[in-house]
């Protein structure tokens, strides 16, 4: 299965918008549901991250073929969400989050769905470039 460059470049620009998302969820960073939940992995500092990834991703949307390590980095990124959110579903109850507020538990809910999704795709992405012969893809 190939994907064309265009379609890729794409993939990163959703995947932003997905992490800014995090905005809505947060309610522009008041929501004190999220923090409360996980204050280690979600706190205001932690949400202003996931915002700041997503940017990067839409930052290198138009040129993922020259940084493929980093395209790498942001599988792993992603890869440790999604334990993250693993582990606190194991330790936690949707339904006291949903109980709270309701875009925090739509959060609790998502999140490391949306994040395994975009992990494989940066994963696939990756090793196209790996696989290439050359260093940069020719657009």
């Amino acid at each position: 299965m190939t994907i064309n460059k265009k379609t890729i470049s794409k993939g990163f620009i959703i995947a932003g918008i997905m992490n800014l998302s995090v905005l809505v969820f947060s309610k522009l960073f008041t929501n004190p549901v999220i923090p409360e939940f996980d204050p280690d992995v979600m706190s205001t500092f932690g949400l202003v991250m996931i915002v700041l990834w997503g940017l990067a991703y839409v930052a290198v949307a138009k040129s993922y073929y020259k940084v493929k390590w980093l395209v790498r980095v942001f599988a792993i990124e992603k890869l440790v969400y999604v334990v993250v959110w693993i582990q606190w579903l194991l330790n936690n109850n949707l339904s006291d989050v949903f109980e709270k507020d309701i875009l925090a538990g739509l959060f609790y809910s998502v999140y490391g769905v949306n994040d395994l999704l975009f992990c494989v795709f940066f994963t696939y992405v990756f090793l196209t470039l790996k696989n290439s012969n050359e260093d940069v893809v020719k657009v």
